[in-house]
């Protein structure tokens, strides 16, 4: 396979083969903004390319910013940090520009499985909302509404106030999935990865995508639940 990009960061960027995966066909778009927590995409990227995935990436001019203070990318050379961080996996991976509206994706006749925006700003919430299409994140957002297809939000703000929770309640009644940037920690999670990969996985298990990224609630009750129950007793 050839992991090597194509193209420049004015444009198309396309690690991998295209359909030449094992979930040919199987087209996932995920979007990174410049919300805290690009950790979370980023790990989401990798898991669906493991998976063998066709991934098609969108990255707000303010997730790239995040993406080098948080992550440490060089975001001066986008073609570089893309290859770094994905090449080499057994899926596909198309980056398109957050400007670039006649890409692919924009439009409906375009299928794709799923979009996830992870994380997911308040303002790239707030402009799928209320059906701005004036960049590619937010239009092919709008392909998903309209579309009828699953369009998965990761929100990583706090506090909230009335404003982002009513955007929220309002993509929430048109089908949107809401799985807010919330840890779980009844699994005993030893490192920050841990509790990262929890919630990658929650964004799969909402699209029945299997995966083994965290030990689910009850996973060991058949090797553990007896000797528990004994130990509540006494």
């Amino acid at each position: 396979m050839n992991n090597q990009v194509s193209g420049h960061q004015g444009k198309r960027i396309v690690i991998g083969i295209t359909g030449a995966s094992g979930h040919q066909g199987k087209r996932i778009v995920i979007g990174i903004t410049g919300a805290s927590g690009s950790i979370y995409g980023v790990r989401l990227v990798e898991t669906l390319l493991d998976l063998q995935y066709t991934v098609h990436l969108i990255v707000s001019n303010a997730g790239w910013r995040v993406l080098k203070e948080e992550l440490g990318w060089n975001v001066t050379d986008r073609e570089g940090a893309l290859n770094e961080q994905f090449g080499g996996r057994p899926g596909s991976l198309v980056y398109h520009p957050f400007t670039d509206i006649g890409a692919s994706i924009a439009s409906g006749s375009y299928l794709v499985d799923a979009m996830i925006i992870m994380p997911c700003s308040m303002g790239t919430l707030s402009a799928v909302a209320h059906g701005s299409s004036d960049n590619l994140m937010a239009r092919a957002a709008d392909v998903m509404v309209k579309e009828g297809r699953p369009l998965i939000l990761v929100p990583r703000e706090t506090p909230l106030h009335a404003i982002h929770l009513e955007n929220m309640l309002k993509l929430a009644r048109l089908g949107v999935k809401m799985i807010p940037a919330m840890p779980a920690f009844y699994f005993h999670p030893k490192t920050l990865d841990d509790i990262v990969l929890f919630l990658v996985g929650k964004v799969l298990d909402s699209l029945r995508i299997e995966h083994q990224l965290f030990t689910r609630w009850g996973d060991s009750d058949a090797d553990t639940g007896h000797q528990d129950n004994h130990n509540r007793k006494n």
